[in-house]
């Protein structure tokens, strides 16, 4: 293996540190590589080209009071394979947030789980204001160009999906605006993309009426929508879902607590007598336009995929029935009160399915499976379409972090399931067709692990088609990498 160290950066975190997200599957890293001739075990596929983007979380400082892992700043690994050939890069995203640090050597926002009043700087972004948009939640392909996303709202990083190299932030046309616009709500993670028409889909979300918005942005940068989403008030939406032809958001029972609002802090409410809601709109409606529908209560954190069946839309997810952990024992120490609901264990997380009949109004749901899963992919040209497949995460008991993979068939019920050895930890796995491929899951499971025995990391690429026959190709990286959120895989044709 090649490697050329770009750029290190010094950590201002305990030497010996032993929060759980800061150490084993979650330590740190502090070092930006470019890796060239890379160590393979077994053959990288010459029918596998694009590129694997991973988006995680790595803090350089100590925390104003308590650190969760969604504080931490953005550490974006790109992997990508041409013609059998494979590149490596990660680097950190330049946000305002990591910059304003660097300079002042030290946290300067209160996290997620503080009061934004504890915040060191003038001025901050999110849902909730005053926290620092660190872009470390997910990341898609846009127009050829990565975007870095941060789950409260925020901007959208620009970045080189090989390289890395920073591009700025993102702006679109609209024709009143010469020099560019973004909503001043920000954008949430988890925009869409539509393989089909390259068009970005999103949604934000705030404390002020009408509380959420929705967009849509052309393939090359054109605004063309931007609607109000009336909400009886302030909601904690995590994920969308859009068809061919309709996009769905939601308003579900889970949202911050509206006493402690009014006192300044954000505490999660569980409100188990209020129906989950789902606002279903033409992909390209106006508010008038937005039809809803009710069903059990629930949060869900993601989506599989939406698709149009006749009158009915159907959606497919992950319905939590325990969403605020309640009756889990606490194991972690006092000041970590909180963290087992990062379980999805905890959380009991199950796939689940609900159908929208436009005609009628009604809502009938079901669930897809007994076995507790989350974080799902699909193959992106299905995206919106009919799919039968979903390759969802395995989570560890006890920690948010993932230890096996599961691929699911929606259509006859089987789990084939690939699990990874003790200490092993893996990312969210990507499912990339190969080249000229025809069937759903004809191509490759691509992800990344988090060695914990053997300190290393490497990038695992599996059959999608059989992916519990083993690894078809691993790639060595030059550092065990952090666990982490979300990731995208983008084919060349699309960059």
């Amino acid at each position: 293996m090649k490697v050329e160290i770009k750029q290190s950066f010094a950590s201002g975190l305990p030497p010996e540190d032993d929060h759980p997200y800061r150490s084993g599957p979650w330590r740190p890293q502090h070092v930006e590589y470019d890796a060239w001739d890379m160590d393979v075990e077994g053959t990288i596929p010459e029918d596998l080209n694009g590129v694997y983007l991973r988006n995680t979380e790595n803090p350089l400082f100590e925390p104003i009071r308590r650190y969760h892992p969604f504080d931490g700043d953005s550490m974006m690994h790109s992997i990508s394979f041409a013609g059998g050939e494979v590149r490596y890069a990660n680097r950190f995203v330049r946000t305002d947030g990591f910059l304003a640090e660097q300079e002042a050597k030290q946290s300067l926002w209160a996290g997620i789980t503080e009061r934004p009043e504890l915040a060191l700087a003038d001025h901050g972004w999110g849902a909730r204001t005053m926290m620092k948009d660190n872009a470390s939640t997910d990341v898609v392909v846009h127009g050829g160009v990565a975007l870095a996303s941060f789950y409260q709202c925020g901007e959208l990083y620009r970045l080189d999906p090989r390289t890395l190299e920073g591009l700025g932030k993102t702006t679109w046309a609209r024709p009143q605006d010469s020099t560019g616009w973004f909503p001043p709500e920000g954008v949430s993670a988890h925009t869409k993309i539509d393989e089909h028409t390259g068009e970005l889909l999103f949604f934000n979300y705030g404390t002020e009426a009408p509380y959420l918005h929705y967009g849509v942005v052309s393939r090359d940068g054109v605004l063309t929508d931007y609607v109000d989403v009336e909400l009886p008030g302030p909601r904690l939406p995590h994920d969308m879902a859009f068809t061919e032809h309709y996009s769905i958001l939601n308003d579900l029972p889970l949202y911050w607590d509206p006493e402690g609002l009014a006192q300044g802090f954000y505490a999660n409410r569980f409100d188990r007598d209020r129906p989950s809601r789902f606002a279903v709109l033409p992909r390209h409606g106006t508010a008038k336009d937005v039809q809803w529908f009710e069903a059990d209560p629930t949060f869900v954190l993601h989506w599989t995929n939406a698709y149009e069946e006749g009158d009915e839309i159907v959606l497919d997810g992950f319905f939590q029935h325990n969403p605020t952990a309640r009756g889990v024992p606490r194991v972690l120490p006092p000041e970590w009160k909180g963290f087992e609901a990062l379980d999805l264990n905890a959380v009991e997380t199950r796939a689940h399915r609900w159908r929208f009949n436009l005609s009628t109004g009604v809502c009938t749901e079901e669930s897809m499976s007994d076995r507790c899963s989350e974080f799902p992919m699909i193959n992106g040209r299905h995206g919106g379409r009919r799919h039968r497949y979903s390759y969802n995460a395995l989570a560890v008991p006890g920690l948010f972090a993932f230890n096996g993979l599961l691929k699911h068939d929606l259509d006859t019920g089987a789990e084939e399931v690939v699990r990874f050895e003790d200490g092993v930890f893996v990312s969210e796995t990507v499912m990339a067709p190969r080249d000229g491929s025809t069937a759903e899951d004809d191509g490759y499971l691509v992800t990344f692990t988090t060695d914990v025995n053997r300190d290393r990391s490497d990038c695992v690429i599996l059959d999608a088609s059989r992916p519990s026959d083993g690894p078809v190709a691993r790639v060595r990286l030059p550092e065990r990498i952090s666990s982490g959120t979300h990731s995208t895989w983008a084919p060349l044709s699309d960059l």
